[in-house]
């Protein structure tokens, strides 16, 4: 019976080992300067506060800021490759908004969008496609073309679509700074809210992806 209850000890004196941490989630937040934080400090731009958001919640994620102002969909296509790096496991691509403020033909802002979805998907990188509106008075031909872009290429190659990245503050002064086009940080907070759930969609499709 001694000997039984020392072996008990023996064994539960042993250290226990921690479960190995989670391999943090990198994505490359991959736009223009809605994504580059146009006029706010760097901690208030978008990927910084999603990233924040996402940690709130307890996601391990590391997010990236590859967002340059005045890129067009041409433009991030050029840069494609080392804008996002080996070892990137997801990608927000959020693009196009200045294709259209631009009057830019959309089957060319459609050709590069088109190529850097296949050329990430290629890589095994899972992507949520980030939507843009076209503005009324470039004419409604212009505005179906556009417009029809984000949710045709998602359903094509399979990939998450949120379809209207200023959703709630497009035209809304409160939220956008003197230009009323560029988000202030209380606007960035609301594109992160509507966007977290699609988000956090995006990885879950890529932890599944990559595995433990």
């Amino acid at each position: 019976m001694i000997a039984t209850i020392a072996a008990f000890l023996a064994v539960g004196s042993k250290p226990l080992t921690a479960a190995p941490a989670e391999r943090p989630v990198t994505i490359v937040a991959f736009g223009d300067s809605l994504t580059a934080g146009f006029g706010l400090p760097a901690n208030e731009a978008f990927p910084a506060k999603l990233e924040a958001a996402l940690k709130a919640k307890g996601h391990a994620v590391a997010l990236v800021n590859a967002g340059v102002s005045g890129d067009t969909a041409t433009g991030g296509l050029a840069r494609l490759d080392w804008s996002v790096p080996e070892g990137t496991d997801a990608v927000i691509v959020e693009l196009g908004a200045n294709d259209m403020l631009r009057g830019i033909d959309p089957a060319i802002t459609r050709r590069a969008l088109e190529e850097i979805v296949r050329r990430l998907t290629e890589r095994r990188i899972t992507v949520l496609l980030a939507g843009m509106r076209a503005i009324p008075n470039l004419g409604i031909t212009y505005v179906r073309g556009f417009e029809s872009i984000y949710g045709e290429i998602a359903a094509k190659y399979d990939v998450l679509l949120y379809p209207f990245f200023l959703d709630g503050i497009a035209g809304e002064a409160t939220f956008n700074q003197r230009d009323g086009v560029h988000p202030l940080a209380t606007g960035v907070d609301k594109i992160v809210a509507g966007i977290l759930p699609k988000v956090e969609e995006l990885l879950s499709r890529t932890r599944n992806r990559r595995g433990p």
